[in-house]
């Protein structure tokens, strides 16, 4: 393959300057927390180099749904990116490893604790060529007493206490329907980047930023951990029920369910007046949140003889234009359709011409430095020339 100068170009060119623009990170990250972190940093202009196995990321075999061959779980996450496929236990292709992390701005990955030390690849050795790196290190279980546990998702969801409130009383714990800790882990990462960042620029001086599963999971358990932290309260499941709001959950209607999250005693006011039932809010068993909590099992069947005898369609359109927190439940397509009736454009264009293909919108949304969405999720190695003759340049 002949690299071109419009090869090179690709790796910087953007249809938008983004406030990361001229950052470059290297993405020595598999599966999902990780890639999705350095995808949201890549919506935001930083030039994300994607250095993979000679099999690629392991999220390219996981299907189905497929897409043109592709996985849909591997496109979700790696939009906006160039791949560069490596083996390190070929020195050529570590050597180009190790010339990246020298060159970039930003490293992360999420390789078993020690795993790229013995390549040369840990912060330890990144820095000595490197010594302004922002190296983003992210673990299952951290690199003491849990460096030996894998760092799957479901294994976090299992260990932090998510899965004991997941379901109902009399069901088995369930597990959320997303890889929630390393969706969130992702997110904590770019914060903790964009921190880093912000910090050399002021310093000029590089640091190590270390993550875990684990403690994202503990942290982003809110008034779940501080229930116990706090008071030494060990939550349970309560099903679609909240420990501390009520009404807060799906009640049943004509056709189907609606949920009400019914978080101040104002509210309960309101909702009860407008459902037809306001003697609700001066029955003493029911008149302060804190009693509603504690009489719920006597008010709900009041509220659900009320509920049956509209459609979820009637309540929703009647309780929100009284101003009332509710919504329906929807499946995916519905969740979409749904967002597009209030003109949130959740799906976007990702590439051009023939590449381009749909993808869901970053949440983020800039008065002067627009989120781009320029490059489809790449082809295993479709930038490793490119990226080689960039690292032999001067620049």
């Amino acid at each position: 393959m002949t690299v071109t100068s419009d090869d090179f170009d690709d790796l910087f060119k953007r249809s938008a300057v983004g406030p990361l623009s001229g950052v470059v990170i290297a993405d020595f990250g598999r599966v999902l927390a990780a890639p999705y972190c350095t995808m949201l940093l890549a919506d935001l202009g930083a030039t994300v180099l994607k250095v993979e196995s000679l099999a690629g990321d392991e999220t390219r075999s996981w299907m189905p749904p497929v897409v043109d061959g592709e996985s849909t779980y591997y496109m979700s996450v790696n939009r906006n990116k160039h791949s560069i496929a490596l083996d390190f236990r070929n020195p050529d292709d570590l050597e180009v490893a190790k010339s990246l992390a020298a060159k970039c701005d930003v490293l992360v990955e999420n390789f078993k604790p020690g795993g790229l030390a013995s390549f040369g690849l840990d912060y330890e050795s990144v820095r000595l060529t490197n010594p302004t790196v922002v190296y983003a290190s992210i673990t299952g279980f951290g690199t003491k007493g849990g460096v030996d546990l894998p760092g799957y998702d479901l294994l976090v969801q299992g260990a932090a206490g998510l899965m004991s409130l997941q379901g109902s009383p009399e069901t088995e714990p369930f597990r959320a329907g997303v890889a929630v800790f390393d969706v969130f882990t992702g997110l904590h990462t770019s914060l903790a980047i964009m921190a880093a960042l912000r910090h050399l620029s002021l310093t000029g001086e590089g640091q190590l930023i270390e993550l875990n599963l684990m403690s994202t999971a503990l942290s982003s358990m809110v008034n779940q951990t501080a229930a116990y932290a706090l008071a030494g309260i060990v939550p349970s499941r309560l099903g679609n029920e909240h420990p501390s709001i009520y009404p807060y959950s799906p009640f049943g209607t004509l056709d189907g369910e609606i949920i009400l999250a019914i978080g101040n005693d104002n509210q309960y006011k309101d909702y009860v007046a407008t459902i037809g039932a306001p003697g609700l809010a001066e029955d003493d068993r029911f008149d302060t949140n804190q009693k509603r909590s504690r009489n719920r099992d006597e008010l709900r069947p009041l509220l659900e003889k009320i509920m049956v005898t509209r459609t979820t369609a009637d309540w929703f359109q009647l309780l929100r234009a009284a101003g009332l927190p509710c919504a329906p439940i929807n499946d995916v397509k519905q969740g979409i359709e749904f967002a597009e009736s209030l003109g949130l454009e959740p799906i976007v264009s990702v590439g051009d011409g023939s590449h381009s293909q749909p993808g869901i919108r970053n949440p983020a949304a800039y008065s002067r430095t627009p989120v781009t969405y320029d490059y489809a999720p790449p082809a295993l190695d479709s930038s490793g020339e490119a990226i080689r003759a960039w690292l032999k340049s001067p620049t």
